[in-house]
């Protein structure tokens, strides 16, 4: 449903976006990942054909970006971090305006919109205005309205940036029952635990450069490496760590807020060896467990940090006009 190929932007001597190869397929509910700067936002413009890349190619729906932009604009929707809506006009009559800028015309433009509040849950606002609206309902109706045409393929820029935490599990659960009805959906977002739980598959980038994009338990278990083991004993932590360094079962010991930190040797599948070695030298054993990883254990792992680069993913004042290129 989406594939970028070598896909580029350039700013003079700056690269927003560097080589990205992606590709999509039909039902993918794809988080995309990275630090301010990255190229989300680029990336997500180009493939909605209002941004032209320096050089590669990119297809949505099997429509390329170069000689098919209006194919493409029928087939996604669009939903910016940051959009604006009309203060004098009610929810229905914000909805059908869009339905009529897609051509919906007559009975059918008002079944449409009342179809696109009900699939957010906003239908008992309906009759209100739109300034009346709480953040969370006014992203809610911003996803009706790029729902009303029926797109196959959702383009959202932080959707859930600036909700509370209930309009944020109110999104998840959105946008997991839109994929349920055969949506391809690329969403960026910062909250990474919420986008381990809801997306399939998962990129992420820094520098404008992909630097990971796989099914997330792939991802996790990629950082995972070899397992570290967190130990707390009664008393200070120090004389375990010593007693453990010199086990055959640890490869590296460290001691971290009070907890002993064990990374266990290759080929060491069993850490009981560790517990009974304490207890034997009479340590009082208070909690033994593997340490955890995470969406954002592997962010901050994939990741080097984005100090050095702007904090924003659109283009410097006066940047040259872009071209296809090679």
């Amino acid at each position: 449903m989406i594939e970028t190929i070598d896909l580029t932007k350039k700013y003079g001597e700056f690269s927003a976006l560097e080589s990205l190869n992606l590709k999509l397929e039909k039902g993918d509910l794809f988080g995309f990942i990275g630090p301010n700067g990255a190229g989300k936002t680029t990336t997500i413009r180009i493939l909605a054909t209002l941004l032209a890349p320096t050089w590669g190619e990119a297809y949505v729906c099997g429509h390329s970006i170069y000689t098919h932009p209006r194919e493409i604009r029928r087939a996604i929707g669009y939903m910016p971090d940051i959009f604006g809506v009309y203060d004098d006009m009610r929810v229905i009559e914000y909805l059908e305006f869009f339905a009529a800028a897609y051509r919906i015309d007559g009975p059918q433009r008002r079944r449409v919109a009342e179809r696109s509040l009900e699939l957010v849950d906003l239908t008992v606002k309906r009759d209100e205005l739109v300034t009346s609206l709480s953040r969370g309902m006014t992203q809610r109706l911003g996803l009706a309205r790029v729902l009303l045409h029926d797109p196959q393929v959702l383009l959202l820029d932080e959707p859930a940036s600036g909700l509370d935490p209930r309009a944020r599990i109110e999104m998840r659960g959105l946008l997991k029952r839109l994929q349920g009805l055969g949506k391809t959906i690329l969403v960026s977002s910062h909250i990474l635990p919420e986008l381990a739980d809801i997306c399939n598959r998962v990129g992420i980038i820094e520098y404008g450069r992909l630097l990971a994009c796989r099914d997330v338990q792939g991802l996790l278990a990629e950082v995972r490496g070899r397992p570290v083991i967190r130990i707390r004993v009664s008393g200070p932590p120090e004389p375990a760590a010593r007693l453990l360094e010199r086990s055959p079962e640890a490869d590296k010991v460290a001691v971290r807020d009070g907890e002993v930190l064990v990374t266990l040797a290759v080929g060491c599948e069993e850490p009981s060896a560790l517990a009974a070695r304490l207890v034997a030298e009479g340590f009082r054993l208070e909690s033994m467990r593997e340490s955890e990883v995470n969406l954002e254990t592997a962010f901050l792992e994939i990741t080097r940090g984005s100090l050095g680069r702007p904090t924003d993913d659109t283009p410097p004042a006066r940047a040259p006009a872009p071209g296809r290129g090679a």
